[in-house]
């Protein structure tokens, strides 16, 4: 039964390769699969690389977007690239993180000291270096895309203090490292799938999540949680990757163009986000959120203990954070 099934994978997936990535004697069609909804700017930046992609190959090489989970959950289009059935995705560096243990640097809380500092690092040697390390897990990173910073939202209290989140059951990513980050600071780690989570907050399964402010704007999480305390505990960047097989049976001057376009596509999308986070606070406020900005001090306390816990069982991961730390 065992080999029956497993032929069956190999069978499908050879299918989706095909599907994937589909060769003509006129143009080549890359699969672009992700969990957010259309309305969402990292959704628009997508098709501004897939534009990009068509104008700079004068229509040879087409970048096709897959929005809303249409071709699976986050971690499962991760996998469709690692087999080579799907040819890219956007993914949270925290969900990342599973597939490639150096990505978990970013899930560390308070990394960064300000917007220029994570800047400077993810556009100079640190990042880039990060981008390529996916490789060996058949993954190859090409750009990151900003997902502002994390906070706290909630159905029944603001979160003022880590001691507001004692016995609040709160969505994490599958991250070990977003799970370790709640625990430190006092609730309970629950990991939801993002396109579940709407109805595992209007059911009580859990008591709250954490995200930015688009996210929570047009995922409608606000409808059930009216309160957003900007705490600002992460700052993890997208990351959109491609299949190393398909980047591989793309030819030099095919690679050229879909890198272009997505660096292309990453300035664009600062400028978007920006504009969405400004749009998103001020709809959610009109629609009733109560939105706070609590002492970070606390929270930074709460979760030092990460650091240490980092440095004598991930001394490698450690180093980078050094490293981080260390950019000007």
């Amino acid at each position: 039964m065992k080999i029956k099934i497993l032929q069956l994978i190999s069978f499908c997936a050879a299918v989706m390769v095909f599907f994937s990535c589909q060769s003509t004697s006129e143009k080549r069609i890359i699969k672009l699969g992700h969990g957010l909804g259309i309305t969402h700017p990292v959704h628009e930046s997508m098709l501004f690389l897939a534009k990009k992609v068509e104008e700079k190959s004068g229509g040879k090489l087409v970048v096709k977007v897959y929005p809303n989970q249409q071709l699976g959950s986050e971690r499962e289009l991760v996998e469709l690239l690692q087999i080579g059935s799907l040819g890219m995705t956007k993914v949270s560096s925290a969900a990342l993180e599973g597939f490639a243990p150096t990505m978990q640097v970013f899930g560390m809380p308070y990394l960064f000291r300000d917007d220029a500092h994570q800047l400077a690092v993810l556009n100079g040697e640190i990042g880039k270096k990060l981008l390529l390390d996916p490789q060996k897990y058949l993954l190859r990173g090409l750009c990151y895309y900003d997902a502002g910073k994390r906070s706290f939202y909630t159905k029944t209290k603001p979160v003022e203090t880590p001691a507001d989140l004692s016995g609040l059951k709160i969505r994490v990513m599958e991250s070990n490292t977003a799970s370790n980050m709640v625990k430190s600071l006092g609730g309970s780690p629950t990991p939801v799938s993002y396109g579940e989570l709407y109805t595992a907050l209007q059911q009580g399964i859990v008591d709250g999540a954490e995200n930015n402010a688009p996210s929570l704007y047009t995922s409608k999480h606000y409808e059930v949680c009216k309160f957003y305390s900007i705490d600002e505990h992460t700052a993890l960047p997208d990351v959109m990757i491609v299949s190393t097989k398909v980047w591989e049976s793309l030819n030099k001057e095919e690679q050229q163009w879909l890198q272009e376009a997505a660096d292309e596509s990453a300035v664009y999308e600062y400028k978007v986000w920006a504009e969405s986070t400004e749009e998103s606070l001020s709809e959610m406020k009109k629609a009733g959120v109560t939105i706070t900005y609590p002492d970070k001090e606390p929270f930074r306390e709460a979760v030092e203990s990460m650091y240490s816990d980092l440095q004598v069982q991930q001394p490698e991961i450690y180093k980078i954070v050094e490293q981080i730390r260390a950019v000007k």
